[in-house]
């Protein structure tokens, strides 16, 4: 890493990309360059692969003790340099310095947590039929793994795969996104300088689809864990499937969130709003589709309009900034055109809908009603600034809205009634249910979807057991 220009870094060195291309790193509030990311070739996956066997040779035979130290000297060193990674993530990213501040903390504590966490990999002992023959099933750590973070929670979701895998005994290529070079080196810098042996963790950037298609398919890699799109993790699943090879795959959602008339409306407006414009709405778990009851919906939207309305976009960097610009143009024009979508289609704006400005990336806090099935909005994941409000007329029609499409990462209700909570329970498709709240990530509970969203978790044990192979061996102690 020099300065903002970001290295490859590849058996326990910063290096450029073999044959020297580099990408450029712009901020989303003023288009202005940061630096460049080196890109890496084939060549230089090759020697991340080789790299890998060889590391995983050496941290495998490293007691779960000296892995934990390892790793919870990683967490003190991100805590060290908080206030340096989270404003590096907010000039590249955009979210707003008190977001980037959080997120860093949260990837502190996640290391910390799998640092723990890798020491309780237990095995079990199985009563024999022979009174002569033990048999003793053991965890062993499934080998090297490629993996894949994404560029709306760079830093918790760099944190979460790197962590996990050390924690297993695993070594580690990770492809952290383009968009957020900077931080993203930062707190990999943070491993290095833990003690993490040479060869251990790799960190490469380049182009996405090359990068991915060469590491997935390479026979030194026992293990794939992908955080993205719905269709790429599909190609990446399948991929991996090909090979014969475990994957995680943590893929987008569509998030409804049920707001009954036995609701704390008030509440609910409130935590709703914040949750949906955080991170400029760029999460896959945020609140899309808000589902009202029809009695309280007047006035939820009423309270839901006032959050809104509060809300300051800006520069990350600034200190009234409550919503930061979106990350790339991509996402720029999503919004755009899944407005002109429902607008034609009948769809009402009741706030926002329009860039903001010609200079950066900025979209308005955007709230639509009047939805009808056919609207791109209503079947595909927004990913930004832009929440639905439907209502329904009794709870199973809610629980079908819920259910209907394809996706089943994260979904969220607002009752307090027993009966109903028992009936959302039982009733939505999803990975994750948050009621009356929405903290639904933390380093200890697990973080995945079904259906289209995905399979395998990103958090918990049931993150760690996916890094781990149960190996039977059976003795007789006399022939």
């Amino acid at each position: 890493m020099r300065n903002n220009n970001i290295l490859l870094y590849i058996d326990g060195g910063w290096r450029e990309g073999s044959d020297h291309r580099t990408i450029e790193n712009r901020n989303p509030v003023n288009d202005e360059l940061i630096g460049t990311v080196a890109v890496a070739t084939r060549s230089d996956l090759e020697l991340a692969a080789a790299a890998a066997v060889s590391g995983f040779a050496d941290w495998r035979e490293r007691s779960a003790l000296d892995r934990s130290d390892v790793l919870r000297r990683a967490a003190s060193l991100v805590r060290e340099r908080l206030q340096m990674i989270a404003e590096a993530m907010t000039r590249e990213q955009g979210k707003p310095l008190a977001e980037s501040l959080l997120e860093a903390t949260l990837a502190a504590q996640i290391i910390d947590w799998f640092a723990e966490e890798g020491r309780r990999a237990y095995g079990r002992i199985v009563p024999s039929r022979a009174g002569h023959v033990q048999q003793n099933v053991i965890q062993v750590p499934v080998g090297p793994v490629a993996s894949f973070a994404p560029w709306n929670f760079p830093l918790t979701q760099l944190a979460r795969k790197i962590a996990v895998a050390l924690a297993a005994g695993c070594s580690i290529i990770i492809k952290p996104p383009e968009e957020a070079p900077v931080c993203t080196a930062k707190l990999f810098e943070c491993f290095v300088d833990a003690g993490v042996p040479a060869g251990v963790i790799n960190l490469v950037y380049g182009v996405p689809a090359e990068i991915s298609a060469f590491l997935v398919s390479h026979p030194a890699i026992r293990k794939i864990s992908f955080t993205g799109s719905v269709p790429v993790g599909k190609q990446l699943a399948a991929l991996a499937g090909l090979y014969m090879k475990r994957s995680t795959m943590e893929l987008g959602g569509h998030a409804p969130a049920i707001v009954t008339r036995h609701a704390d409306v008030e509440a609910a407006a409130r935590i709703l709003a914040t949750s949906k414009y955080a991170n400029a709405g760029q999460a896959c778990i945020s609140p899309t589709r808000i589902l009202l009851d029809e009695p309280i919906a007047g006035r939820f939207t009423d309270r839901f309009l006032e959050h809104v309305a509060a809300i300051k976009v800006g520069d990350g960097l600034d200190p009234g900034t409550t919503m930061g610009p979106l990350n790339n143009e991509r996402r720029l024009g999503a919004m755009q055109a899944l407005i002109a979508d429902a607008v034609e289609k009948g769809a009402d704006i009741l706030a926002g809908g329009h860039r903001i400005g010609n200079a950066g990336l900025f979209f308005e806090p955007t709230v639509v009603s009047e939805m009808t099935l056919e609207m791109d909005l209503m079947n595909q994941e927004p990913f930004g600034p832009i929440a639905i409000l439907h209502p329904f007329a009794d709870l199973d029609d809610a629980i079908g809205e819920a259910n209907r499409l394809p996706f089943g990462l994260a979904a969220y209700a607002f009752t307090d009634s027993a009966a109903e909570i028992a009936r959302i329970t039982a009733g939505v498709e999803t990975g994750m249910l948050g009621i009356n709240h929405t903290a639904i990530a933390f380093a200890e509970t697990p973080f995945g979807g079904v259906k289209d969203s995905g399979y395998g978790s990103d958090g918990g044990l049931e993150a760690l057991q996916a890094y781990l192979q149960p190996q039977l061996v059976t003795i007789a102690t006399r022939p």
